[in-house]
């Protein structure tokens, strides 16, 4: 797992030239990516949510998208259309911003629900169908989408199914005073973003997610995975608790991280540290306890605070 531990470290080390300060959400970004998933970024504008996308595809050598989500756009704004060339008197696939390896999705919640839907199959099955025909993503694939949680006039709340589809949800946060002074300096000529180089090959990041599926899993901590999950969907002040995919986000999302500190196994601890960003968004929180203002990310909390840890044992006095 050295391998792996490396490849993150020098990609991190360059994102950081850009993002200054928040090592933990760019690692938990390189996370997801790892295991092949999605993330969507929940924070006010301005505090880096486009650069962190930005820097990480060119620290990989992905391609990268923007798609700055409107009211009036179309699913086909998204997928791509097929047009008619004249010349060859057959449709030719023109592919949309999301045939990339980063796509940064940015706010998510401005599109309408039907635009939003086209989203759906490029996450769950890497690939989109247009006019019956089906063309396949290229890999690493990340669907990177942010979101305001303060403004929500001219908004569509997201449904249920697409943020399932995402493995974990973060936010990046205001930067400390020291870091944001660091920030002032660095863009004192130009933006650094345009001076990052190229950290790893894409084809050590392919292979580094192949790596990270040969961490062990131990028999004891699925269960704690699954009972932590099972938890959320008992608990009071939940209506809907975490589906399967959240088990599955766990599971995969903790075996990267132990790879990332260079182990080959899952300790319980790995489960705790991504219980938050993996669970919360996938919780809905019941009318009663919302009156309360309730979090999910509270409920998270208190679910692993309350499920035992395996292999510990009660102590009798």
């Amino acid at each position: 797992m050295e391998q792996v531990q490396t490849l993150v470290q020098r990609i991190a080390d360059n994102v950081e030239n850009v993002i200054k300060g928040k090592r933990d959400v760019i690692e938990l970004t390189l996370l997801t990516l790892l295991c092949d998933g999605h993330l969507l970024i929940e924070d006010v504008p301005g505090v880096g949510k486009t650069m962190l996308a930005r820097a990480i595809a060119k620290s990989t050598g992905c391609t990268f998208r923007r798609i700055q989500f409107t009211p009036d756009m179309l699913p086909t704004d998204v997928t791509g259309v097929s047009v008619f060339n004249q010349k060859t008197q057959e449709f030719e696939f023109r592919p949309g911003p999301i045939m990339a390896q980063i796509v940064l999705t940015d706010e998510i919640n401005r599109a309408t629900p039907k635009t939003q839907s086209a989203l759906l199959e490029a996450m769950e099955e890497r690939q989109v169908t247009v006019d019956g025909v089906t063309y396949h993503m290229a890999s690493p694939f990340l669907v990177l989408a942010t979101q305001n949680p303060i403004e929500y006039e001219g908004t569509f709340p997201l449904p249920e199914a697409q943020v399932d589809r995402f493995m974990m949800r973060i936010g990046i946060g205001y930067p400390e005073r020291e870091h944001e002074i660091d920030m002032l300096d660095s863009q004192r000529m130009r933006h650094p973003i345009e001076e990052l180089g190229q950290a790893v090959a894409v084809e050590e990041f392919l292979a580094a997610q192949e790596a990270i599926k040969q961490v062990h899993v131990n028999d004891l901590i699925k269960e704690y995975i699954v009972a932590v999950v099972t938890a959320t969907r008992r608990h009071g002040d939940v209506y809907l608790g975490s589906s399967p995919r959240g088990s599955l986000a766990l599971y995969k999302t903790s075996r990267a991280r132990a790879a990332v500190l260079g182990r080959d196994y899952v300790i319980p601890d790995d489960i705790k540290a991504l219980a938050e960003p993996a669970l919360a968004h996938r919780l809905i929180i019941s009318p009663s306890a919302r009156i309360k203002s309730v979090d999910p990310r509270a409920v998270v909390e208190e679910v692993i605070n309350s499920v035992p840890v395996p292999g510990t044992r009660v102590r009798v006095q």
